[in-house]
């Protein structure tokens, strides 16, 4: 069973991992209450997944109420992946979710770390920090996406136990020093240009429309898919 999951979830850009080495580099609050050695997997959208998942759902939808149709694209997406295994036990964490106490319910750029799927650059890695007292946020950055992509959500096999599995490190694909203060300034400051998404280069970017969907206030995107009031 292990492995035709394997199989499948690697076909699907997914990036497998234990929830042992998330928990390990976490502190205690931002633990996932399941054992070290749990099989999960970071769920990744890439750039085609504007035409090849989310149009498509859109128009097979349009009759029924979207209120937020990428979320609502992703959602219909892991359950289908879910029906795959009926005698599995699966959980499905979400980028969005919130604990009671306003923590998200997983760190999403933590978790691709880990699994080898994007690093996550943080302050930590620039040696000579520029930046005294202002607040730097950390950004993923994919090897062949650059920062044209996203962190979906989360898909645990509460009993499926991989003891053995051996821990990709992801690739260091802005290494150095003048590199990586150039993507933190950008994400941390311009972040509304895009350009830290090529901070790399990259094999694939959002397409033009891609980029107007994203760009627009969630309000306003609804139009951009045809979808009328009465869809919202």
């Amino acid at each position: 069973t292990s492995k035709r999951l394997v199989s499948l979830l690697m076909e699907i850009c997914f990036s497998l991992l234990k929830v042992g080495w998330y928990n390990a580099v976490l502190q205690p609050a931002f633990h996932l209450p399941y054992s070290d050695d749990t099989l999960a997997f970071v769920v990744l959208s890439t750039p085609s997944m504007f035409d090849k998942a989310l149009k498509p759902f859109v128009n097979k939808e349009r009759l029924k109420i979207i209120r937020d149709p990428v979320d609502q694209c992703v959602s219909h997406h892991l359950s289908r992946v879910k029906e795959k295994f009926p005698d599995q036990k699966v959980d499905v964490i979400f980028d969005y979710e919130i604990l009671p106490s306003r923590k998200p319910k997983f760190l999403a750029q933590t978790a691709a770390h880990v699994a080898g799927a994007a690093y996550y650059y943080q302050r930590k890695d620039v040696k000579l920090d520029p930046w005294r007292k202002k607040k730097i946020y950390g950004v993923c950055i994919h090897p062949k996406y650059g920062g044209w992509f996203a962190i979906r959500g989360l898909l645990l096999f509460p009993d499926i136990q991989v003891l053995f599995l051996e821990q990709s490190a992801p690739v260091d694909c802005v290494s150095t020093e003048e590199k990586r203060i150039e993507l933190l300034e950008q994400f941390n400051f311009h972040w509304q240009d895009g350009r830290y998404r090529d901070i790399i280069e990259v094999k694939e970017r959002y397409s033009e429309e891609q980029k107007a969907y994203f760009a627009t206030p969630p309000a306003e995107r609804f139009r951009l898919l045809g979808l009328t009031q009465e869809a919202q």
